[in-house]
């Protein structure tokens, strides 16, 4: 159980800067009080003590604002951001290292008996306001977008918005996780910028590094027909590494200095 206890602690500093301790966490954090209840008030009811469970239940949405039915399953290390207006109805099954912002219902849209509320997958974080209603799942690594409503299922690593929710970005290609991997190499950051709201200043960094992936495969190609047609090119075709002192724009202090030095003389 303290174990538990400090994964979801954990989990706070992880995901939310203004975490400053852990006393501040166990005292003015709703989301992770919410998540203390429900942890007690599931196993009431899966030892079918079920009145107690939805007092206990009912008691953590009057002191918290977030209400969880004491039915639904919750993997380790939610995470439920600000809180207020949360609703998780009770077949819910939700996956570990899930983040959930203020306002976000996952609902039913049957009055019938059995699963009909959604699951959700690990890893999965769903904005403020969201609505995901229905049994269907999402899949791990998916992100929905604030005040979106989703009624259809998922995939693994795509981006839902709007309403009703709609695909915008599904999950990476090999060619995105390579331009991802040279923006970090070079210190490029993009953040909080999507398809649908694109940066002009990133878009044309983003197409500059498609281009250059396209120069590389050529020279890469290059490399290998020369391999082929002489053997004395010892070469294995693979590019040389990229050393980045070699830009001007990142030369060392002493070499400015002794620029302007010569430049004065």
């Amino acid at each position: 159980m303290f174990e538990g206890l400090k994964e979801d602690i954990s989990s706070v500093f992880h995901r939310d800067p203004a975490a400053r301790n852990t006393f501040e966490v166990l005292t003015n954090y709703p989301g992770l009080h919410a998540l203390m209840f429900h942890r007690l008030a599931h196993k009431l009811w899966k030892h079918d003590f079920k009145w107690l469970a939805r007092t206990i239940s009912t008691l953590a949405r009057w002191f918290t604002g977030i209400e969880i039915h004491p039915g639904a399953t919750i993997g380790r290390r939610f995470f439920i951001d600000h809180g207020m207006g949360v609703v998780i109805g009770e077949t819910t099954v939700i996956g570990d290292d899930v983040t959930l912002y203020q306002g976000v219902t996952l609902g039913g849209t049957s009055w019938n008996k059995g699963k009909r509320h959604p699951t959700i997958g690990d890893g999965v974080v769903v904005g403020a306001g969201a609505k995901i209603l229905g049994p269907f799942e999402v899949g791990a690594g998916a992100k929905v977008g604030s005040n979106s409503v989703v009624t259809k299922a998922v995939p693994p690593g795509a981006t839902v918005v709007g309403i009703p929710g709609r695909v915008i970005i599904k999950s990476k290609e090999p060619e995105e996780g390579r331009r991802e991997a040279m923006e970090k190499r070079m210190g490029f950051d993009a953040y909080g910028v999507t398809e649908e709201m694109p940066d002009p200043m990133a878009r044309a960094m983003r197409s500059l590094l498609d281009h250059m992936h396209v120069v590389d495969e050529r020279i890469e190609k290059m490399c290998c027909a020369l391999q082929k047609v002489n053997q004395e090119y010892v070469d294995n075709g693979k590019l040389p590494p990229l050393d980045i002192e070699e830009f001007d724009c990142v030369r060392a202090p002493d070499d400015e200095k002794e620029d302007q030095r010569t430049e004065t003389r």
